[in-house]
């Protein structure tokens, strides 16, 4: 691998597009091959502030875009899937992009970046996927029985309209964020008051409560093991060792892949847990990059 490049952060400038009559931000920078990046559960354009800049200056144009109920885009009641965001996905690409881009994705958007590539292949120039998410939600079958029936009790809770605010508000109390991305993060350093602000703030629009019980409630959606023969474009897999949300143990189909197909690359990155493009920024830009140029 090449020499990292500079680790540079600049100020996001935030753009808007209207979609299905809501209110998305999203932010574009550079010129060259496009790039579209897409957060994960919680998050928002702000949690690639790290990689944007860099990207950006070593000639890609590069897009990140708030999922609609996240950040500051609009967060209207309704039943959120990952179909829905899919489709916010394929609609956005074709207004603001129309040429074969390379879906950049961690966690949630890993899956979502998945869904695209294999769904939509003339949409695609390749996949990086960062700690991808294996669904939406667990799987009932995913679950030992008596964590089976402690899930099934807490989105009874979430999803009630007496004890649901009352859970999301101790769930988005600064404190419980801190610890809870402590918790993900091997690198505590990486959790930084911005970072806790880029995740609070739009837990505080209207409607956010009711936006996270449907999505904790919705279905998990398909199967990376189901997406995966369908997609012909090239991947990079980057995966934090330490993740106790998505471990590596899970990793194993990716690894497979690899071991199978040139144009697949997996490529673990130490000391570092479910956010490694905001945990170690220089490392997963020199591994995006020196990819990029072999894409």
């Amino acid at each position: 691998m090449s020499a990292s490049p500079t680790l540079k952060k600049t100020a996001l400038t935030p753009q808007t597009w209207t979609w299905q009559g809501h209110t998305i931000t999203y932010t574009v920078q550079g010129q060259g091959q496009p790039l579209l990046l897409v957060h994960g559960f919680g998050a928002s354009i702000g949690h690639w502030r790290k990689n944007i800049p860099v990207l950006a200056d070593s000639g890609y144009q590069v897009y990140a875009i708030d999922l609609l109920g996240f950040g500051g885009s609009d967060k209207p009641v309704r039943d959120y899937t990952v179909e829905l965001w899919l489709q916010q996905l394929r609609d956005f690409w074709l207004e603001k992009i129309q040429t074969p881009t390379v879906f950049v994705g961690n966690s949630i958007g890993g899956l979502l970046s998945l869904m695209a590539i294999a769904h939509f292949p003339e949409m695609a120039a390749g996949g990086i996927l960062i700690n991808c998410a294996g669904g939406l939600n667990h799987r009932p079958e995913e679950l030992v029985l008596p964590l089976r029936l402690v899930m099934g009790g807490f989105t009874q809770f979430v999803s009630s309209p007496l004890t649901g605010p009352l859970v999301f508000n101790l769930i988005r109390r600064k404190s419980r964020l801190r610890s809870t991305l402590k918790q993900v993060y091997r690198d505590r350093a990486a959790v930084t008051d911005e970072l806790i602000d880029l995740i609070y703030q739009p837990s505080c629009d209207p409607n956010a409560q009711k936006v996270f019980a449907s999505i904790l409630t919705a279905p998990p959606g398909p199967r990376p093991d189901e997406l995966l023969p369908q997609v012909n474009c090239p991947l990079l897999i980057l995966w934090g060792e330490d993740d106790p949300w998505t471990p590596i143990s899970g990793a194993k189909i990716y690894q497979i892949l690899a071991a199978n197909r040139a144009d697949v690359k997996f490529q673990t990155i130490p000391r570092a847990g479910h956010c490694p493009h905001d945990e170690a920024p220089k490392i997963v830009n020199a591994e995006i990059l020196d990819w990029l140029q072999v894409l």
